[in-house]
C-alpha cells in the first residue's frame, strides 16, 4: 500500500511517499507563507516522480502538532480532503517517530476519518485595532 505523509507545522513543509515502512521518496521545502499555494503541486510532483496518481494511494499519515496554527490547518485540511475524496484511511500522530507511528496505525486498519490539529497552546489571534 502506498502511503502519503504530510507535515506542515513549521516553515519547512515535508511530504513523503512510503510503501509500508519503506521510504520511496521524500521532499522538504521552504513553504513559509506559500504553503497553501505549493502543497498540492508538491504532492502531484512527488506522485509523478514515482509514476503514481492520487488513486494509487492507500492511506495518509498527517503530523498533527504541536506547531504553527495556520501551517497545521493547511496541511491537515489537504490531508483530510484527499482521504475523504479518495475514500482512503487517514491517521495522525504527534510522536517524534510520527511516520512510523502512523504507518503502524494504518497497518492495524485504523482510520481516524478526520485528523484534528493539536497546537500545543492557545492560538495567538491578533485583536482588531479600533
Amino acid at each position: 500500500m502506498k502511503i502519503l505523509t504530510i507535515r506542515s507545522d513549521k516553515p519547512q513543509a515535508e511530504i513523503g511517499l512510503f510503501e509500508g515502512e519503506k521510504q520511496l521518496d521524500y521532499e522538504v521545502w521552504q513553504a513559509d507563507k506559500e504553503l497553501s499555494l505549493t502543497i498540492l503541486s508538491k504532492i502531484k510532483e512527488l506522485l509523478s516522480r514515482n509514476s503514481l496518481d492520487f488513486e494509487d494511494l492507500g492511506g495518509i499519515v498527517g503530523f498533527k502538532g504541536p506547531g504553527s496554527f495556520t501551517g497545521l490547518r493547511i496541511g491537515l485540511t489537504v490531508a483530510n480532503t484527499l482521504a475523504y475524496g479518495l475514500k482512503i484511511p487517514i491517521v495522525g500522530s504527534n510522536k517524534e517517530a510520527w511516520i512510523q507511528d502512523g504507518i503502524l496505525k494504518l497497518d492495524k486498519n485504523q482510520n481516524e476519518k478526520v485528523v484534528l490539529p493539536g497546537y500545543g497552546r492557545e492560538p495567538h489571534i491578533t485583536k482588531a485595532k479600533k
